[in-house]
Order: structure tokens, then sequence, then C-alpha cells
């Protein structure tokens, strides 16, 4: 008796594997085309309208009016070990507006609450607060997908500007804190409620923030260290490194100060809460005009008061420079820049430090 195997052709498997593919694709994606089978929804969801508000994350937001007073919302995401958020906010920022943020824990346990983004810290994000008038809401898993349901009470249309995030990976918000983490992405968008076209924005005044920042990056946070070290181990070569001392300051304070006069517009504009990185700020400008002040009144050499100037010059400097390093990362965080940013400054300011302190241990053994 002969035995025949059964072998499967390559067509056939690669059928097979492009059937799993698109399954598994299918089942944590969502679209406007698709039907919304979801049971124990408080509305009628055939009546919902649909847009796709976040192309790059697969966000589907559904949502209608349900009666002369009443908006209902779905909000349909790819499932994630995290939470997602959506925010309505009045100016398009993420300060001052109030979101609807849900998760499902490791037991499959679903929890949808409002927030009030008081500030960026998260203590200044808080649980239960915030301008929505919820009347229902719930949160379920289904399909791999997430899925925020809820309903407004508000006589007016929602506001049109909406933000959309998603939490870091592995974060589940605690259960008796509540207290969420820096969000892993966002999107801000404006979604037109009678067409259902959504527009995603970019970050308000991009240009004059960029401008802030490298001002003060490279004025206060660059040329101020470069024009240190050179007058600290330089000095051998006498006059040449006092007028490159004089000269790189200078540029520095006149960048610096051009950085703070675009900081204080950029803050007239767009009405943020950035107290601490503004006092620095403001603070270290005052710092720089003592600078130039004391250029203006040094001492002869021969002076007696001269080791007194000396003094105070090395000691205001040496401030300055620690506020604005400080500040120039804070400011890279409160403008969202992430890692990049971040890391190419802290790689020049190594750099910097690595070579003063190269030349220190040559002035010192030299000594």
């Amino acid at each position: 008796m002969t035995m025949m195997k059964n072998k499967a052709s390559p067509v056939s498997i690669v059928f097979f594997i492009t059937t799993i593919f698109f399954r598994l694709v299918n089942s944590q994606t969502d679209s406007c085309s698709s039907n919304l089978n979801i049971a124990g929804l408080p509305f009628d969801s055939t009546s919902l309208s649909c847009a796709p508000v976040w192309a790059p994350n697969n966000f589907i937001l559904r949502y209608s009016q349900t009666s002369s007073n009443l908006w209902s919302f779905v909000l349909s995401t790819p499932a994630v070990n995290s939470y997602v958020a959506m925010g309505f906010s009045s100016n398009g920022e993420m300060v001052g507006s109030s979101a609807i943020v849900g998760w499902i824990s490791s037991g499959q346990t679903g929890t949808i609450k409002q927030y009030l983004l008081s500030g960026r810290t998260p203590n200044q994000v808080l649980p239960d607060r915030g301008n929505l008038n919820i009347s229902s809401s719930m949160v379920i898993s289904q399909s791999s997908r997430i899925y925020l349901i809820f309903q407004l009470n508000t006589a007016a249309q929602p506001t049109s500007r909406l933000i959309y995030a998603v939490g870091p990976d592995g974060f589940i918000p605690s259960a008796t804190t509540s207290t969420l983490t820096e969000h892993l992405d966002k999107a801000t968008t404006t979604l037109n409620y009678v067409t259902g076209q959504t527009r995603t924005q970019g970050t308000p005044y991009t240009r004059l923030r960029k401008s802030h920042g490298l001002l003060n990056m490279l004025g206060w946070g660059i040329l101020m260290i470069i024009g240190a070290i050179v007058a600290r181990h330089l000095k051998h070569m006498d006059p040449l490194w006092f007028y490159c001392h004089i000269s790189i300051q200078s540029l520095g304070f006149l960048l610096g100060l051009s950085g703070v006069i675009t900081g204080l517009v950029l803050n007239n504009k767009l009405d943020n809460d950035v107290s601490t990185h503004k006092s620095l700020g403001i603070l270290i400008l005052v710092l720089g005009c003592l600078q130039v002040m004391a250029f203006l009144a040094r001492p002869n050499k021969e002076s007696k008061v001269r080791i007194y100037w000396n003094w105070y010059h090395y000691t205001v400097g040496r401030i300055l420079i620690i506020f604005a390093i400080s500040n120039v990362f804070y400011g890279i965080h409160l403008g969202e820049k992430g890692t990049g940013w971040r890391a190419g400054y802290a790689v020049v300011i190594s750099f910097l430090f690595l070579i003063a302190i190269i030349l220190e241990i040559r002035m010192r053994m030299r000594k």
C-alpha cells in the first residue's frame, strides 16, 4: 500500500499567509466605510457622521447631534497598552483644554474620566475636573480596538479644535490617583462638524518658536560658554584673547537679547502659562546687562578694586551660564521638541565642557 503525502503548493502558502495578514490588519484598523457594531450604545449609531481625524494613528471619530442640546461621540483607536485621549480646546492649545481619557487595564476593565489640563506637568492634569458636561460615558475594547463613547450636554456646537493623544506604551494610570504621565504622541486638528472634513493643525507660530529657541540657545547657551573658555584659557595670547572674548560675548548678548524679545512676543500671542521659563529668561537678561555694565565700569589692572571686580565678573558670568543651560533645556521641554533637540544641545554642551576640562588640566599642570 502506497502512502501519498500532500504537499502544499507555493501559491496556496502565499494565499494562506496573505489571508492571515489581512485578517490581522483589518482587526486593528477601522474606517468610515465599516459599520459600527457595538452593543449597548445609549444612542443610535446609524446616524453618526464619521471622519478619519488622525490618519497616521488610525483614529476614527464618529459623532452626531442627538438632540438640540446633546452631542454623541465615538472615538475609535487601535488597542494600546496605555491611555487614549480626546481633548476639546478653545484655542488649539493643550493647556486650558478639557479631555476625555480612557484606558483598558490588564483585567480588561475599562476606565474613562474627564481631565482638566491646567498645565504641562502631571500634577497639573487634574482628574474628574473640566468644562465638559458629560451625560454618559463608557470605554470598551473590541476587535483590537478601543472605543471612547460619550455624550455631551451642550446647547452650542462643541469646539472644532480637537486634540488627540496616546500615552507611552506600558503605562496604565493608577486606579487610586488616576495620574497621567506625558503623552507619547499627540495631534491637534480642526473638525468641520457639518462636512466632516478635518485638518491637522501645525504648532502655532512655528517660525517664531524656532527663532526664539535658536537665538537663546546660540546666544546665552553656547556663545557665552565659548567666551568664558576663551577668557580663562587663552590669556597667554594677549591682547588677542581680550578682543575675542569681547566679540564673542557681545554677539552672544545681542542674540540672547533678540531671543528674549521674541519670547515675550510669543508669550503675548499664545498666552501660555510659562511663568518659570519667562522668569528665568528675564533673570538671564538682567545678568547679561550686569556684565555689560561691568565691562563699561572695568577698573585698571593697577586699581586696588580690580580684584573685587574680577570676583564679581567671574561669579555673575558663571551664574548666567548655569541658568542659561537650565532654561534652554526647560524651553525644549516646554516646546515639546522631543529628544532630538535635547540630545543635540546636550552633545554641544558636553563637547564644550570636555574642552574646558582638558584646558583646565593643562593649565594646572603648567602651574
